[in-house]
């Protein structure tokens, strides 16, 4: 029995949330776990009619979960920042979720923009450290609002937040047992104080792991060398900043933002999975989203959870149903409601 806490959020967050829940169900029925959900209403709508993000409390009961199912944050009526740093900086801090993991791959039957590429050429994983560097906030500004104006925002890398995220990422690399290569993406020629820290920390957490090939990337050139061979990476290692900005990268040439998923992960504590696309607020309500994204983050959940044979079922369902043809693509021009796409899923779950 798992206790998952699910927060939908906002616009399309609970449409997905529920195509997701749903292949969970199912699946759940075909093997031998269960789920207590536990459905909370923070977001947008939660904060307009009482002011109130994140408490606390809330982070207690989740500590007290198995895992955390998130839909989508974002609200039109709320400014930029107020719900992002409330609810999904506050619960990465908070529950010391430090590293945002993201699967970069394109399954049959998804086209990608980049020529000549097909499922065999891309399939890496991208380890994010998810606590520190630029996203932590240190800073402020001096003279505000006139023209002498000066705003500051640091980068901060702890030793040990870079060694816990590189020792997971080589942890990772080896288990994950492919081609056994970890890339470091940096930019040790321009940034010599914070990413002398990550490349000799590379170094000396790498002699633990001979069988892993090491290799490093500047992130400008990580960037190139995902678009013209994705194929030479494994899993890539990088800070907060770069990860953020290569990920979605990632997410277009494995098909686009409605198949991308991943994980902020706590390996000893509480770990939350959610789709990458944002609430696309025009869309709510409309039955029109592809669930596809958040029905792979609820695949995710089930692989870290340690439920392989569920987690396998349902990436085969998805990958029959992607090959299928009964998809014309991941918009919102499927030709599919969101609520049959979850059903045609659950229909080649074997």
């Amino acid at each position: 029995m798992y206790k998952i806490a699910v927060l939908p959020g906002d616009g399309i967050g609970p449409e997905v949330v529920r195509e997701g829940l749903k292949v969970l169900t199912a699946v759940s029925s075909k093997t031998d776990f269960k789920m207590d959900v536990e459905t909370y209403d923070f977001g947008g709508e939660r904060y307009l009619k009482t002011g109130e993000i994140l408490p606390d409390s809330a982070l207690d009961e989740f500590r007290q979960m198995d895992a955390i199912y998130l839909g989508a944050v974002g609200h039109p009526d709320v400014a930029p920042g107020i719900l992002e740093k409330g609810i999904l900086l506050k619960l990465r801090f908070g529950l010391d979720q430090y590293i945002n993991l993201r699967p970069i791959k394109l399954y049959p039957g998804i086209s990608t923009p980049l020529k000549d590429k097909g499922p065999s050429d891309i399939d890496f994983v991208v380890v994010r450290e998810n606590t520190e560097g630029l996203y932590l906030g240190v800073g402020g500004f001096v003279k505000k609002d006139t023209p002498d104006e000066i705003a500051v925002q640091e980068m901060v890398n702890t030793r040990k937040g870079v060694e816990r995220c590189i020792r997971y990422a080589f942890e990772y690399t080896k288990a994950r047992n492919k081609k056994k290569k970890l890339t470091l993406c940096d930019k040790a020629n321009v940034l010599t104080y914070a990413h002398d820290l990550w490349r000799r920390t590379f170094a000396e957490v790498g002699k633990e792991y001979p069988d892993v090939e090491k290799d490093h990337a500047f992130v400008d050139a990580t960037c190139m060398w995902m678009v013209k061979n994705p194929e030479w990476f494994d899993v890539i290692v990088t800070c907060n900043m770069f990860g953020d900005i290569i990920t979605d990268l990632g997410a277009i040439i494995q098909g686009g933002m409605g198949i991308a998923a991943g994980g902020n992960i706590n390996p000893k504590g509480v770990s939350m999975f959610e789709p990458i696309h944002g609430s696309a607020p025009k869309y709510t309500g409309k039955n029109v989203i592809n669930p596809m994204a958040a029905i792979c983050a609820a695949q995710m959940m089930l692989e870290h959870l340690g439920e392989k044979k569920a987690s396998n079922i349902v990436e085969e369902a998805i990958i029959k149903v992607l090959a299928s043809g009964k998809m014309k693509d991941l918009s919102t021009r499927s030709g599919l409601s969101t609520s049959e796409i979850g059903d045609l899923v659950v229909s080649y779950l074997k």
